[in-house]
């Protein structure tokens, strides 16, 4: 496995930077296709799918549009299968959304939604290239002379020949932090979350912080807690708001000293959860949360999320100390 995986990196950076090797590889790779940063899906049953279409396809959709040039050089290189087939991604968002949709049997959908509804594996591919597309779409023009920028065949890099300065997409760092008092954790909310949703505190990085720094920061900031010590956890690329790297921790505070002091301007909510009500909030589905009252029971992010694995993983701890 560790082979292989080597073996596909070496191949996409060859493909990075050797231009007629990725013009090459465009007639022979597969298309994840967008509308204005929408993905395109196809639901069958209950399932939603990712298509992939081959040049050939691609090629034949768009002569029925009467899109016949330009579209392999707009482009971008996401990852390749484990044969070495090159995937791209393109956004036809030039073109008419219905009639893309009606030719190709699918809807673009929000990525927010798409995230959580394709299969396990899509979803990181999907999250990477509408932040590479978005990136593309943001830096056409060079910040230093306002003169337009070109794109390599792959889209790992923009060169602004006026001035001779390379651009490459970059991600913001951002610290997620499950909070713990030993035998609670903190779960909070934001106005703009879906009603009943909680998760994890998160926020990004400043400038000449690392991670620790950060962590102890922000939760200092949104919930006036002091972080006794805190331990890494994973990351996950997150698209939103314009591609962040979720760098995921657990940070314990001390039991006596665990009232909290909610930034109002940052969260709408936060609080404390015993293991029972994490346990149930795991197994509710977010349209099982509303109640008759018009009030909303807790739900967490799915397991798409590494929220969801935050939220885990203290579960199985307090789980083990209680056994």
């Amino acid at each position: 496995m560790r082979r292989r995986h080597c073996l596909v990196s070496t191949y996409l950076n060859q493909l990075k930077e050797d231009d007629s090797l990725c013009r090459q590889a465009q007639t022979s790779g597969t298309f994840y296709l967008f509308h204005n940063l929408s993905p395109f899906l196809q639901k069958v049953g209950k399932k939603y799918l990712v298509p992939q279409l081959s040049a050939a396809e691609m090629r034949q959709t768009l002569e029925k549009l009467q899109e016949t040039t330009g579209w392999l050089e707009k482009s971008v290189l996401i990852g390749c299968s484990d044969e070495h087939r090159p995937r791209f991604a393109l956004d036809l968002g030039a073109l008419d959304k219905s009639v893309l949709e009606s030719e190709l049997q699918g809807s673009f959908t929000d990525l927010r939604k798409a995230l959580f509804v394709v299969d396990e594996k899509d979803s990181p591919l999907l999250a990477s290239a509408q932040s590479l597309l978005r990136w593309h779409d943001s830096h056409q023009y060079c910040s230093k002379t306002g003169q337009p920028t070109e794109k390599n065949p792959a889209g790992s890099k923009r060169v602004c020949h006026a001035s001779g300065v390379t651009y490459y997409p970059q991600i913001s760092p951002v610290v997620i932090t499950l909070v713990s008092d030993g035998s609670r954790c903190l779960l909070a909310r934001q106005p703009s979350f879906p009603p009943g949703m909680f998760t994890a505190l998160s926020g990004f990085c400043d400038m000449g912080e690392n991670v620790e720094e950060a962590v102890r920061r922000e939760v200092a900031e949104e919930v006036g807690l002091e972080v006794e010590s805190l331990r890494y956890s994973a990351s996950q690329h997150w698209p939103f708001p314009r591609s962040s790297l979720m760098i995921a921790c657990h940070a314990l505070v001390g039991a006596q000293r665990a009232e909290i002091s909610v930034d109002t301007l940052e969260l709408e909510e936060a609080r404390w959860f015993g293991l029972v009500e994490i346990v149930e909030g795991l197994k509710r589905a977010p349209s099982s949360s509303k109640q008759d009252d018009g009030s909303f029971l807790p739900w967490f992010p799915p397991k798409q999320a590494i929220a969801h694995q935050l939220i885990c993983e203290w579960l199985q701890q307090q789980t083990a100390q209680t056994a």
